[in-house]
């Protein structure tokens, strides 16, 4: 009960939390999760496009049961975020509280719900709580646990589904059996040899799960290019920043001020990362050698490391050096530490200490919340904290400009610009808040230099089509809109557009080709109606003319121009 009220307290003011950055195409835009049959569509989530729930249909699955719920408003999939974050919390306790007491550890339950409390309402667990995404951490790290607590209760069936569940979550459940055979050898069979007797089989049906594993993520390829060598970062420079997160990870449980929600790219030197890794190298031998003297400690190091080690050692991407939300799990290790060192050093009372501990985390991880508020705040925030990210400043420059702060979104998009000058994205951007704003001489520019960065970025002509066309510069309006169809042959704005270009410009047997695709492919293409009649009555073509304003009538009986034209085709029958 006080877990639960722990955590229902922390995350009360999650709900109020929109949809951010990840969210947009892993939910929001997400084909496959808008109805929950056939199954085989649920469970087969996007691909190619770097997208959250790639490769982990269980997640997605999740998100579909969302949908079902309450569509795209956010409410459902925070509480289920809070009930799986709730669910892992009380499973990390009954893990906890089992193995202790079978140690004979003084007070084992107070331990337990002490480690299991700090771990619950720690800040640094906002990112996989409270952005829903990220869901994928939290509902892995709650399949790991289960994992390991029925098999501390010897429930082999039930552990052997948990494992693999998760294995359809996140990969960095790949751990878990590994856990498992430390586990029975540290705390239950006393060692590798009894555990192999005892469990051999159970073993085997584990690791029998890395099958599942290998298929989905061999599906899943390199995720769009964010993992492995074609996210463009080589694993000898993502080592030495990996050196340096391990670390910084501890620190922020220790002291979790400043969270970020975006590092940006953290790229250093074999120089500076040289005492993080003395310091890693040291650690890491110090739990090697505890797993030989002091065997339940250093499955506590080993626990720390070892679910860190899959994002620490496989190349994630430029975007993604450190994420507070890889240490969900890994944190245990550690308030499991400071829940044993509590005992021993602050005598009969003790639990205060982590009572204490708990508030104090607990009011900061509802100061977090706030920052999830909107899009707003959290990119102002993280701007603020990282202000060399440049893709936090252009998130902020998005967030702004959907509130139509389009003057605040362009000092964003220009800072954006200076630090990520080969993204067309940003100057795109900032193009069209100018053109909010209406400033087009500057709007112009901007969409030219988008496009010098990248010739084929089809929405950079459209935009760049619309502003010449309201310029009345048909000739530059026409050579982009005809970029737009050259690139995407089914864009019926952009063939509606330069269908009605070419009309003005007098070609409307040309036009006739991009109107009749547009009309037809749409119920209610008023505007590709109005342009096919007008290029009709050029080409003399009166009886069509007429149906095509006809058309229009129907569509819209207030159109005026349209009602004239239709008279004028009818008499010149």
């Amino acid at each position: 009960m006080l877990l639960v009220a722990a955590v229902g307290a922390v995350y009360a003011n999650s709900f109020d939390g929109p949809f951010i950055f990840d969210d947009a195409l892993s939910i929001v835009e997400n084909p496959t999760i808008r109805q929950l049959w056939p199954l085989t569509q649920v469970l087969s989530p996007p691909s190619g496009q770097g997208l959250t729930v790639e490769g982990r249909p269980l997640v997605n699955l999740s998100f579909a049961f969302n949908y079902a719920i309450s569509g795209t408003v956010a409410w459902s999939y925070h509480a289920v975020n809070l009930a799986i974050h709730a669910l892992a919390a009380l499973t990390l306790f009954g893990l906890l509280r089992r193995t202790l007491e079978s140690f004979r550890t003084p007070s084992a339950p107070l331990v337990a719900v002490s480690a299991a409390l700090l771990w619950a309402v720690h800040p640094l667990q906002t990112e996989s709580v409270t952005y829903l995404a990220q869901r994928t951490e939290s509902l892995m790290g709650l399949l790991l646990l289960a994992t390991l607590y029925f098999f501390q209760r010897q429930q082999f069936f039930w552990s052997f589904l948990a494992c693999a569940l998760g294995m359809a979550t996140k990969e960095v459940m790949v751990v878990a059996p590994l856990l498992v055979v430390l586990y029975d050898r540290t705390f239950v069979a006393g060692s590798f040899r009894a555990g192999w007797e005892r469990n051999s089989k159970f073993y085997v049906a584990l690791a029998s799960t890395w099958l599942l594993l290998a298929f989905l993520v061999l599906g899943a390829g390199n995720r769009g290019g964010t993992i492995g060598s074609a996210a463009g970062v080589t694993p000898w420079d993502y080592a030495l920043c990996q050196s340096r997160a391990v670390l910084h990870y501890a620190r922020l449980a220790l002291w979790p001020s400043p969270l970020i929600f975006d590092y940006g790219q953290d790229f250093i030197p074999l120089a500076t990362a040289a005492p993080y890794l003395v310091v890693d190298l040291a650690l890491l031998a110090a739990t090697g050698y505890a797993l030989w003297r002091r065997p339940a400690l250093g499955f506590l190091g080993t626990w720390y490391f070892l679910i860190l080690a899959p994002t620490s050692s496989i190349v994630g991407g430029t975007r993604q050096m450190l994420a507070e939300h890889r240490i969900y799990l890994s944190l245990a290790a550690l308030t499991v530490l400071a829940a044993l060192a509590a005992q021993r050093t602050f005598g009969r009372r003790w639990w205060l200490a982590p009572i204490c501990a708990a508030t104090a985390l607990g009011a900061a991880t509802i100061h977090r919340n706030t920052d999830y508020a909107s899009a707003i705040s959290l990119y102002r925030d993280t701007a603020a904290q990282r202000p060399t990210n440049g893709f936090a400043h252009y998130n902020l420059g998005q967030a702004y400009a959907e509130a139509g702060r389009h003057a605040d979104a362009i000092i964003e998009f220009e800072v954006a610009a200076r630090l990520l000058p080969a993204a067309p994205a940003v100057p795109f951007n900032l193009g069209n808040s100018l053109v909010a704003l209406a400033r087009p001489t500057e709007a112009q520019a901007a969409f030219t230099t988008a496009l010098l960065i990248n010739p084929r970025y089809a929405k950079a002509h459209f935009n760049l089509g619309n502003l010449l066309l309201e310029r009345r510069d048909l000739a530059g309006a026409l050579e982009h809109f005809r970029a737009v169809v050259a690139l995407d042959s089914s864009d019926l704005a952009a063939r509606n557009n330069l269908g009605g270009v070419l009309v003005e410009l007098g070609q409307p047997a040309a036009a006739v080709e991009h109107l009749v695709f547009a009309a037809s492919a749409q119920t209610d293409a008023f505007e590709a109606h109005f342009g096919l009649g007008n290029a009709y009555l050029l080409l003399g073509r009166h009886d069509d003319a007429a149906r095509e304003f006809e058309a229009v009538l129907r569509l819209r009986p207030d159109l005026a121009l349209a009602r004239e034209r239709l008279r004028i085709a009818r008499s010149a029958r």
